[in-house]
């Protein structure tokens, strides 16, 4: 069995041995490495995976989920509206919706290819300049706009949480949020911290370096 197998079954069991009440869904973050090194967990059944640039994305994943539909492939980069149309013609999940502009152009694709995408609302819960997301006393009303003016399917919330300090702080916060709208996915947690982010409520931890390691 190939060693990023036996790293992904490492993860789940340690999920699992965590004795959540909610399936938890790993995103297995492929950006960067090539279909021959990811196909391991591909032959092995894994579905989930995550990418964060459009372009990448569909040179290699266009082809192989003609041939398994059941594949279902993650934005979890920022996305920038012109490249709007091919995110939504490859993508079943975007992570990183963070503004009304995006919203809109993501709404007119999907009516333009009859397609129902999954979106996490990104929340920049730390307040933080250099980074993307809806500011926490702005979020109601965006979640609002996107779901009941655009129709948009949100499932939950995604933040990428401050490098500095513990996270098991923005981790609650953003639980706190999700339950407040109702929500019962959350997407939060990377290698480093996908155990205490399940602990909050994640259903949806974007794992790389520990199932592929380091990347070049």
């Amino acid at each position: 069995m190939s060693t990023i197998v036996e790293r992904f079954k490492k993860i789940k069991s340690k999920i699992v041995s965590l004795n959540v009440n909610k399936p938890v869904n790993i995103i297995a973050v492929s950006k960067t490495f090539s279909i021959d090194y990811i196909q391991p967990l591909i032959d092995y059944g894994h579905l989930h995976f995550g990418e964060n640039k459009v372009q990448e994305a569909i040179s290699k994943w266009s082809i192989i989920k003609k041939n398994n539909q059941n594949l279902k492939i993650h934005m979890i980069g920022k996305l920038q509206r012109n490249k709007v149309k091919d995110a939504v013609q490859l993508f079943d999940y975007i992570h990183s919706l963070d503004n009304q502009k995006l919203a809109d152009a993501l709404a007119k694709q999907q009516s333009n290819f009859n397609k129902n995408l999954n979106y996490f609302i990104q929340v920049n819960i730390g307040n933080e300049i250099q980074k993307s997301g809806i500011p926490v006393n702005e979020l109601d009303e965006f979640y609002n706009y996107c779901v009941n003016e655009l129709n948009l399917k949100v499932l939950g919330l995604m933040i990428i949480p401050p490098i500095e300090g513990k996270v098991d702080g923005y981790f609650k916060s953003l639980s706190d949020l999700n339950k407040s709208l109702g929500l019962e996915n959350i997407s939060m947690g990377m290698s480093a911290d996908y155990v205490e982010a399940i602990k909050y409520g994640s259903t949806f931890v974007r794992v790389g370096s520990s199932i592929f390691g380091s990347r070049s």
